[in-house]
């Protein structure tokens, strides 16, 4: 098994969700309602991704391209990951995937500045030289909570990218009840992003997290009454999420409703649903990508997995409603308790846990 950061943090101890009157409260001043997408109709869902689908009429080299929300930008369907490229024990072996995917039509690399101690970020760098950097839609993410650590954070993931710019800058794993008012509290890191984005370091601005939906719903609604609308958001979105405290059902919905990029992450669970044995790589990669996501993104850490990725991307077609409830049905057993989850149900994904000193 390959596992994002497995060396830190518990085992089994459950995110707390956010009480029900939160969950249920609307948000003010920026339209984004929760009320009445909790329990989204799936048929609401398949409108949605009838409308993605036709977005997704260009291509390069075969690879769709559909728009990221209300930033307009044009991304490719699948996404490379950037934590699996530091994981690679040739650094050249990193450049390569990154160049040759870039070469077959994927334009958007994501990437943190936590992943591996920098070093991902450093051969993500070292890998868009000599004009490759034209080629990407360029997404990192930082840790920093207040302005300090945000703003020290931005600079040393510019540094190591070797580029002026990030296209898509995220806060990375919003995954405390507490991450949203710290992030837009005076002092917080939104400050620094915001400097960023005014000085041309930064052009959209987004947020992770894999823990529970409801604290997604809680940025969302804390940055509403902020004056402030997300360009992106990045969330587990896959086979067995679709049954488990489900950011499909609950997230989802209200990315759509306010044109907000989504972006799906962990198609296989970091390859722990492949253990479930209820699907196969492809069918992950193809039941994200037949969710109206902007993007599905997959860590690569060979060559081969990259191929695999991008011949998923190029033959995938939108699945039908039998489709859906056929897969959906064969893996329900398996996610009731969220077991092929552990980016739910542990602290084995949550790098932030075992290091709160990056959080400033």
């Amino acid at each position: 098994m390959n596992s994002k950061k497995n060396q830190q943090g518990q085992e089994d101890e459950r995110h707390p969700n956010l009480p029900q009157d939160s969950r249920a409260k609307d948000a003010t001043d920026g339209g984004i309602s929760r009320r009445g997408f909790l329990g989204f109709a799936a048929a609401s869902i398949l409108l949605a991704q009838a409308g993605e689908q036709s977005a997704r009429s260009e291509s390069t080299n075969g690879i769709p391209y559909g728009t990221l929300g209300r930033s307009k930008e044009k991304v490719s369907l699948i996404g490379l990951g950037g934590y699996h490229l530091g994981k690679q024990a040739d650094p050249q072996e990193s450049i390569r995937i990154i160049r040759t995917g870039l070469d077959e039509g994927v334009n958007f690399l994501d990437n943190c500045w936590d992943y591996n101690g920098g070093e991902s970020e450093i051969r993500m760098g070292n890998a868009l030289r000599d004009g490759y950097r034209q080629k990407a839609f360029l997404m990192t993410k930082i840790d920093g909570r207040t302005k300090a650590a945000a703003t020290s954070q931005i600079n040393e993931s510019l540094r190591r990218l070797q580029t002026d710019r990030i296209d898509l800058l995220q806060f990375h794993e919003v995954i405390r009840d507490t991450d949203p008012d710290r992030i837009f509290a005076e002092g917080g890191g939104m400050g620094a992003v915001l400097e960023a984005q005014k000085a041309g370091k930064v052009r959209f601005i987004g947020f992770t997290g894999h823990k529970s939906p409801d604290i997604h719903l809680k940025m969302l609604d804390t940055a509403s009454k902020h004056g402030f609308t997300f360009d992106a958001v990045q969330m587990p979105l896959n086979v067995m999420d679709a049954h488990f405290d489900s950011f499909e059902k609950k997230v989802l919905p209200v990315l759509l409703k306010n044109d907000i990029g989504v972006l799906g992450m962990k198609p296989m669970g970091d390859h722990v649903i492949l253990e479930s044995k209820t699907a196969t790589p492809v069918e992950c990669l193809h039941y994200a990508m037949n969710l109206p996501t902007s993007v599905v993104i997959t860590g690569c850490d060979s060559l081969p997995i990259l191929q695999q990725a991008v011949q998923a991307a190029r033959s995938f077609q939108p699945m039908n409603s039998s489709q859906v409830a056929a897969l959906l049905a064969r893996t329900a057993k398996a996610a009731e308790a969220g077991q092929f989850e552990l980016y739910k149900t542990s602290h084995r994904f949550d790098g932030t846990y075992a290091n709160p000193q990056w959080l400033g």
